[in-house]
């Protein structure tokens, strides 16, 4: 399988879904479209999309013109039926693409969260082989309405935390690749980022890791596995 993979800021590790790839052996094509290289034209040439994460708004179109075209992209893979998946900005931009409305700000989330799983959720082929719940890693503030004939299939403190639409198009707003090395090395690398969001994150960090960080690993992992069986 060939998997596009579009990075969305110049820190952006894959954890467990590059550890999932990796399992599979996949041929991954890496796209910086906010450092200026060009998006893919189309869904050609790839099996599937990943979109991660990243600091700037889903409508952040000033700064980072090209948003628009990556949710344009994402469009185009769900219409060739080829998986996409959109984590925390992804899916954002998921949204966008579909029609619904990003709400900027207001719905802040940080660190090992619960995420419960919906009636669809616990019937859905990826969402329910992590349990009925689990933890999670969080790292915004924006959030989303559902897009018209999505399947909610996870809430917490914020209402919108996965979906799919069609066969294989899921967005996820929490961090599920974000294993306990990443989140170690975000904490080093910004801590007055971690510090706005959760004040006392530094001290606090080690021991929620070694309370929550080994289960969500295992959860983030088996997600990562599951959207790979559908590509």
């Amino acid at each position: 399988m060939r998997i596009a993979i579009i990075e969305n800021t110049a820190v952006t590790h894959h954890g467990q879904v590059g550890v999932a790839l990796h399992e599979r052996a996949a041929l991954v094509d890496q796209f910086r479209p906010f450092a200026g290289q060009s998006l893919p034209f189309g869904p050609h040439d790839h099996d599937a999309l990943i979109v991660f994460g990243g600091e700037q708004s889903a409508r952040d179109d000033a700064a980072h013109p090209y948003l628009g075209h990556l949710a344009d992209l994402m469009g185009k893979f769900h219409a060739a039926d080829k998986p996409v998946l959109g984590i925390c900005l992804g899916a954002q931009l998921l949204a966008r693409a579909f029609g619904a409305e990003n709400r900027l700000g207001g719905s802040p989330e940080f660190g090992w969260t619960e995420i419960t799983l919906t009636e669809q959720g616990r019937t859905d082929p990826v969402l329910s082989r992590a349990g009925d719940q689990f933890r999670a890693f969080q790292w915004h503030s924006d959030t989303f309405t559902l897009p018209q004939g999505a399947a909610l299939l996870a809430t917490g403190p914020v209402p919108q935390q996965a979906f799919r639409l069609g066969r294989a198009t899921y967005g996820m707003q929490f961090h599920f690749e974000a294993n306990r090395a990443m989140v170690a090395d975000w904490t080093r690398r910004f801590p007055e980022g971690c510090e706005r969001m959760q004040p006392g994150w530094a001290k606090h960090h080690a021991d929620q890791a070694a309370q929550h960080g080994a289960a969500a690993d295992a959860a983030g992992l088996k997600l990562a596995r599951a959207w790979l069986d559908l590509v």
